[in-house]
């Protein structure tokens, strides 16, 4: 299986509980921490040049667990990832990832604090609520960015969320300001139609197609627009097995693959399980495709929900 996912590697992220731990530990060392040898700082080198021995495109830092109480302290972390990243990161681009506008520019204006010639970051997210405050700093700093598919609008689309119609809306909007007023080329907008877990992705309305097949067919038809050529899909791949028994792995695989079916080409992702280079498992490709074909009809619902009970059973008698 030929690789040809852009990899963004998701290892520094906060809510991740080990390396959320480990950050914490480094931020409580004072004034140094960043700086003076310790453990921390050189579990979250490891993290770093083990992304790069990996081969990944970029290298994610989300720090939005540190913000939730002080957002000042997102915006000052973040500057001191984004230094570690330049220090350890072998050349390879940071992805300054973060709700907060704030902690994103932050990470953008410390990205090119040097004399030194960088890499084009990736900046997630820019949502159309946000492209006035975003995309203008295009005119001082180059970088790429995630469209994340949300709207500060009420959904109207099926079952209370957005329907794959909106979601093409939101991405053309984007596409459109990015491209027309603020001079972005295609290849330098990733949208992101959002993944949801597979565990829980069954609706209980009839005729309401799936999140799972509405964020793959948004891909495709976004792949398939002519006026938006060039651009790429990105989802951030774990999600899709969060609270499943057993096999997250291989269930991350088959979804990569089958979403790449539809056009994916970039990914966030444990960059240690190179993705998009291994056949999935049978079974668990079926599984995906089961779900990426939940188009609201009972039938596709049916055969969802048989393949996720033989799925959930077999891991029992297995474990």
């Amino acid at each position: 299986m030929e690789n040809s996912l852009i990899t963004i590697g998701e290892s520094i992220h906060a809510s991740i509980p080990k390396t959320g731990a480990v950050m914490k530990q480094l931020a409580e060392l004072g004034p140094e921490a960043y700086s003076a040898p310790s453990g921390p700082l050189d579990y979250i080198k490891s993290l770093i040049e083990s992304q790069v021995g990996d081969g990944t495109d970029y290298i994610a830092v989300n720090l939005d667990a540190f913000g939730e109480a002080e957002p000042r302290m997102a915006v000052d972390m973040m500057v001191e990832y984004v230094r570690l990243v330049c220090k350890w990161g072998g050349g390879v681009p940071i992805c300054i990832d973060s709700s907060n506008n704030d902690v994103l520019i932050a990470g953008l204006r410390q990205w090119y604090d040097t004399e030194e010639s960088v890499a084009q970051p990736l900046i997630n997210s820019v949502k159309v609520y946000t492209t006035d405050e975003m995309l203008g700093l295009k005119r001082d700093f180059d970088y790429a960015f995630v469209g994340l598919l949300v709207s500060e609008e009420a959904a109207t689309g099926p079952g209370g969320s957005h329907s794959i119609d909106e979601l093409c809306s939101l991405a053309r909007q984007i596409f459109d300001r990015a491209v027309g007023e603020y001079d972005f080329r295609p290849e330098e907008i990733y949208f992101d139609s959002t993944v949801f877990p597979l565990a829980i992705d069954i609706s209980m309305e009839p005729g309401v197609p799936g999140y799972t097949y509405r964020a793959f067919e948004t891909i495709r038809k976004i792949k398939s627009d002519p006026a938006m050529e060039g651009v790429h899909c990105s989802l951030g791949i774990s999600n899709c097995a969060r609270d499943l028994p057993a096999r997250k792995v291989g269930v991350c695989r088959a979804y990569v693959a089958k979403a790449m079916e539809y056009g994916l080409d970039a990914g966030i992702v444990n960059t240690a399980h190179h993705f998009g280079e291994t056949e999935p498992a049978r079974e668990l490709l079926e599984l995906v495709d089961a779900y990426a074909k939940m188009d609201g009809s009972a039938e596709a619902m049916m055969r969802a929900m048989n393949l996720m009970g033989k799925f959930c059973r077999d891991s029992r008698e297995s474990s």
